[in-house]
C-alpha cells in the first residue's frame, strides 16, 4: 500500500466530505437526482445510537480522496455475518494511487476480523473500468442471482397493504 494513503474511521466532522464524495459518486453515476440524503440523514444514520452503517475515510497526504460505507448483513446458509460494501469512491484526480485497493483490503481485513463468511458488492453493469478493478483483484461476479429492489411509494404501499 502506498504509505502516504491512510485509511481511518469517519467522524461526525466528516459529514460535510462524505456528502460531497456522494454527490461526486452520483454524478459519476448519472445519478445526481437521485441523491436525497442531508448531513442531518448521514449523522443519524451514521453516527449515532443505533446506526448500523460504518464510514471510513481515505486520505493521501492527510487529505481526504475517497470514502466507503458498509454494514454487516447475515447469511443463514453460513451461520455468519457478511460484510456488505455500500458506497466506495475514490476522487478522479486520485485515481491511480492505490486508494481504491487500500480501501477494499481495509474493509477485507474487517471483514476477516469479524469472522465475516463474504465480502460483497454490486457494481453498475456499464462501469467497465471498476468491474475490471475487481476482477484484478480475484473478485468474481455473482452468478444466476438478480438484484431487486422495493422503494418509494412502491415498498410505502406494499407494507400499508401486503
Amino acid at each position: 500500500m502506498n504509505k502516504s494513503i491512510t485509511i481511518r474511521n469517519a467522524t461526525p466532522d466528516d459529514i460535510p466530505q462524505i456528502r460531497q464524495f456522494i454527490l461526486e459518486l452520483a454524478i459519476y453515476e448519472k445519478a445526481e437526482d437521485e441523491v436525497e440524503a442531508t448531513e442531518q440523514d448521514l449523522h443519524k444514520t451514521l453516527f449515532e445510537a443505533g446506526a448500523i452503517a460504518h464510514c471510513v475515510i481515505c486520505e493521501h497526504d492527510g487529505q481526504a480522496i475517497g470514502f466507503a460505507v458498509y454494514f454487516f448483513n447475515y447469511s443463514t446458509w453460513q451461520g455468519r455475518n457478511g460484510l456488505y460494501l455500500e458506497d466506495l469512491y475514490v476522487s478522479p484526480a486520485s485515481r491511480g494511487l492505490g486508494a481504491g485497493k487500500a480501501l477494499l483490503q481495509y474493509l477485507a481485513k474487517t471483514a476477516v476480523d469479524n469472522n465475516c463468511g463474504r465480502f460483497e458488492w454490486s457494481v453498475l453493469d456499464w462501469n467497465k473500468p471498476a468491474i475490471d478493478f475487481y476482477e484484478s483483484l480475484g473478485a468474481k461476479p455473482k452468478s444466476e442471482w438478480l438484484g431487486y429492489r422495493m422503494d418509494g411509494q412502491t415498498l410505502i404501499d406494499f407494507a400499508k397493504n401486503g
